[in-house]
C-alpha cells in the first residue's frame, strides 16, 4: 500500500478528486484542510476506510481509476490532525493483522 498526504489541497487537486469520487452520492459538503490519499487492493482498502471511519472524525470517499469497478484509491479528507491520525491507525492496525477492527 502507497500512502500520502496533501496539506492543504490546491483547488485543483480537488477537483481532480471530486470528479473521480466513486459513489457520486458524496458527503463533502466544505474544504478541508488535508487530504491522506491510500492506494492498494480493494480489500485493503474497504478494511482502512473502515478503521479510519472508526478511528476519527474523517470523511472517506473512494476514487475511480481507470477501470470505474476497481476501487483502488481512497481519499481521507479532514481537518491536518484528524487525517494524520487515521493514516497512522490503517498503518498500525494493517501491520497488526487487524483482528481488532
Amino acid at each position: 500500500m502507497e500512502f500520502r498526504i496533501i496539506k492543504s489541497p490546491s483547488a485543483g487537486a480537488m477537483n481532480i478528486l471530486l470528479r473521480r469520487i466513486g459513489s457520486g452520492k458524496s458527503s463533502i459538503t466544505e474544504p478541508f484542510d488535508a487530504v491522506g490519499l491510500i492506494q492498494g487492493k480493494m480489500i485493503d482498502m474497504v478494511v482502512a476506510a473502515d478503521i479510519a471511519e472508526k478511528s476519527v472524525g474523517v470523511v472517506v470517499e473512494d476514487v475511480k481509476g481507470s477501470c470505474p469497478q476497481n476501487m483502488i484509491l481512497l481519499a481521507i479528507m479532514g481537518d491536518t490532525a484528524s487525517v494524520e491520525s487515521a493514516m497512522a491507525e490503517i498503518k498500525f492496525k494493517l501491520k497488526e493483522g487487524c483482528n481488532a477492527c
